[in-house]
């Protein structure tokens, strides 16, 4: 009964619980979401067809989602809670995405650590999966994914009704279940194990995001000749193949893009930077902001921008990003002069610069707003992107399982270590910027 509590909380807690699927219902009311609670059993259990809808992709395509019904998607994580613990049993170290404390973070450090070094990797195997989520093999997957067959069999043939046309699903896992990044982390489980037999002298390293992955080895002819064709069997067998297109092999002095990042050693020195992809997706993004609120107050744009860009710094702030970071605040304040001018064309810049800049200290130019709150008068400052602190990630234990006792203390532990580094960096970015907790008292 407390696996179904908790299975229902998640699916009626996370943004998609808004979202209906085929027949329309949703567990808003504390009464509805008590009597689903009952409703959870695998005797006369049916699945229905997902609703397809579709997001835009960042190559202005679109990528479809199935979406399914409340009850389908509280039985997932309600089965998940079994598999999960099997899954982090049998992962292999490196992989990384999906899985519970791990993150794009401990991938790239993994990465800096098979190619930082003199001695290192000089070669990259760029992977790219074609169509990863769409093309598994439900074959595969029934025969070798250790859960309960007949309901795992149901999910996988729901079959998906797009504008009210009904569709069989023969393959793939619906991007949009819950349970779909488990059964994809399964089926690319056990491309570390493949190349276990190389010798040292052409030992290679893999590391693996959700169907994105790198293999590093010493020279381009171990990649073509001995890595590549194995990776293309082990797909094959799951009714997967590469991109031909998108999968490439790289030396590291010319660099490469992964996960957000680009990774490349300059005159031996390996640096890891945000892609230039990522800077202009973020730029893009904050430019859109800005101009779709023309007339929007400053403090308005500030509250809008400033988990953006507080977001992404974030998640960049363990690579060598300064001079990144530096950039981005440039490029924020010529949108904001374009935002002025485009509100007061007549006005004067110093008119402008005294409405919505401040000064303090050495900085200057500190686009801020006044706030009375509390019956005090505040500064509510945007965020310099720049004020962020570089701090090194410390990579996780390739073995940890949260699962397994032996391992408890060392959880609990770098939980805390992550909170305080976590609260360091933004109280530094805070203070730094001359604020506390999003205000500045006069």
């Amino acid at each position: 009964m407390t696996a179904k509590v908790i299975a229902v909380k998640r699916v009626t807690s996370n943004k998609g619980k808004n979202t209906a699927g085929v027949d329309k219902v949703k567990w808003l009311s504390s009464l509805s979401k008590i009597k689903a609670i009952s409703k959870l059993n695998r005797r006369g259990y049916r699945v229905s067809p997902l609703k397809r809808v579709y997001i835009p992709k960042k190559n202005k395509g679109e990528r479809p989602l199935g979406i399914p019904t409340m009850k389908d998607r509280a039985m997932q994580p309600l089965h998940l809670m079994a598999l999960e613990p099997v899954v982090e049993s049998t992962m292999e170290p490196n992989y990384y995405g999906f899985r519970p404390f791990r993150s794009t973070a401990d991938a790239i450090e993994q990465c800096f650590i098979c190619l930082a070094r003199k001695a290192s990797d000089q070669w990259i195997l760029e992977g790219d999966i074609k169509s990863c989520f769409d093309e598994i093999s439900h074959d595969w997957l029934i025969n070798n994914i250790n859960m309960d067959k007949q309901v795992l069999n149901k999910w996988l043939k729901s079959g998906i009704i797009d504008k009210r046309k009904f569709y069989p699903t023969n393959k793939g896992t619906p991007q949009g279940g819950i349970i779909s990044p488990i059964l994809a982390n399964l089926a690319l489980n056990g491309m570390e194990a493949l190349f276990k037999d190389f010798p040292l002298k052409h030992k290679v390293n893999v590391i693996v995001y959700a169907d994105d992955f790198i293999i590093t080895a010493k020279s381009k002819e171990i990649l073509q000749e001995l890595v590549k064709p194995r990776i293309e069997s082990f797909l094959k067998e799951r009714g997967l193949k590469l991109s031909q297109e998108k999968t490439s092999i790289t030396h590291v002095d010319q660099g490469f893009d992964f996960l957000g990042f680009n990774i490349k050693k300059y005159k031996g020195k390996l640096l890891i930077k945000p892609s230039k992809s990522s800077i202009k997706d973020f730029l893009n993004i904050v430019r859109d902001t800005i101009k779709s609120y023309k007339e929007a107050k400053k403090e308005g744009l500030i509250y809008l921008l400033n988990p953006k860009i507080r977001g992404w710094t974030n998640y960049y702030r363990h690579a060598v990003s300064k001079k990144t970071f530096n950039y981005i605040d440039h490029h924020i304040f010529q949108s904001l002069v374009s935002w002025i001018k485009r509100k007061h064309p007549k006005k004067s810049l110093a008119w402008s610069g005294n409405k919505y800049f401040r000064h303090e200290a050495s900085r200057k130019w500190i686009f801020s707003a006044k706030i009375k709150h509390q019956g005090k008068i505040k500064h509510l400052d945007l965020i310099h992107a720049a004020k962020m602190p570089i701090i090194r990630h410390i990579k996780i234990i390739g073995n940890a399982n949260p699962y397994d006792p032996s391992f408890r203390e060392y959880f609990y532990n770098r939980k805390i270590k992550k909170m305080i580094s976590a609260k360091i960096a933004n109280y530094n970015f805070d203070k730094k910027t001359h604020r506390k907790s999003s205000w500045v008292y006069n």
